[in-house]
């Protein structure tokens, strides 16, 4: 899939550059949980931008109050809060089975005209777990004599309150208990887990969820993993290459950690490129220093090269389950293209005051 991006210009009168660009992205891999793409025809200053963008200003939901009206649990009340604020909150659209961008649906709790709060601007989670009513055999127990210790244990075994006791108020809004099918098939919980309570232990809180970007807190942070790599340019000189043994040629190809090259005596007997290298380039200096060494002069050209490419980058965004990784890469995109406007129509005002 290949995307091109235009950023419309508001004011046609404005001059357009001399070298304008088109960036385009070819998406190579895509899951709820990963994206992975390549950003072309641009430059470092566009790639860092996305980049940072997708951590500090995509806007998610993520708990910032937190009501304890009763904790006899290990944990004092600041900890819990803690923990709550960083389980990652999933917005799904009435439309849309995908975790979406909050923009549009909630707005921040600062412009928000409610007198402290309201659907509009938060969500509202209860969570009450006593581990008596929970685990209602302990009573039992207790009442019978003579039983198995092992039967004991098991009942009176710590009870473990995860983001899956949170409820919500609203349908279209849950913690992202996974970030993925196989993450849950895997857990021994049934979400992120809070706290382990006891006999006798309990707890009862009320936790709202506001919009916020990462830039305030990180709590607000759509991704785990947001960064980017320069595409390799591997070129092979022939000609050079031609002129070294079987055992220099296979030399060459060894001496690479990240196995970008690949030679087969047998059918080409020529040094190629491996068909993944782009993938697993990390510009090592063994290459360089090998084949300085089989030159008969040092002035003489290079049997290959790996140079990072100034205008092709590649991607790799993982999630925190808040947003699906599509989703995080429309939105940063559209927090650009707000920013570009706004700055346009910041230097038209000041254009008009000069006129």
């Amino acid at each position: 899939i290949t995307v091109i991006l235009f950023f419309c210009n508001p004011y046609p009168n404005y001059t357009k550059m001399p070298h304008q660009r088109f960036p385009k992205i070819q998406i190579l891999s895509l899951a709820s949980h990963e994206i992975k793409f390549v950003l072309s025809d641009t430059d470092t200053s566009m790639a860092n931008t996305l980049r940072r963008i997708m951590i500090g200003e995509v806007p998610t939901l993520a708990i910032d109050l937190v009501e304890i009206h009763e904790n006899s649990t290990v944990l004092n009340d600041e900890y819990i809060a803690h923990r709550l604020g960083l389980i990652p909150i999933r917005y799904q659209a009435p439309d849309s089975l995908r975790g979406g961008d909050v923009h549009g649906a909630f707005l921040s709790h600062r412009e928000c005209v409610c007198y402290e709060r309201c659907p509009r601007c938060s969500v509202e989670f209860e969570l009450e777990v006593d581990y008596d009513t929970v685990n209602p055999a302990r009573q039992a127990q207790d009442g019978a004599g003579g039983e198995d210790d092992e039967e004991d244990h098991e009942v009176m075994a710590p009870l473990t309150i995860t983001s899956k006791d949170l409820k919500s108020n609203n349908e279209y809004v849950t913690p992202a208990h996974f970030l993925h099918q196989d993450e849950q098939d895997e857990s021994q919980d049934d979400g992120i887990a809070l706290v382990k309570i006891g006999p006798g232990q309990r707890l009862k809180l009320k936790a709202i969820a506001r919009m916020g970007i990462s830039k305030e807190h990180a709590k607000w942070c759509p991704v785990a993993v947001a960064t980017y790599r320069f595409w390799p340019i591997i070129t092979i000189n022939d000609d050079a290459c031609s002129t070294l043994t079987a055992e220099q040629k296979q030399e060459l190809v060894d001496v690479c950690p990240d196995r970008i090259l690949e030679y087969d005596e047998q059918v080409s007997g020529n040094i190629t490129v491996a068909e993944d290298a782009w993938d697993t380039a990390t510009y090592t200096e063994d290459l360089r220093v090998t084949q300085n060494m089989m030159k008969k002069r040092p002035e003489d050209e290079d049997f290959l090269s790996v140079e990072p490419s100034t205008d092709k980058f590649i991607f790799n965004v993982e999630t925190t389950g808040a947003m699906d990784a599509e989703e995080i890469l429309m939105a940063s995109l559209r927090v650009l293209k707000d920013k570009l406007n706004y700055m346009a129509q910041e230097v038209e005002k000041v254009r008009d005051m000069n006129m």
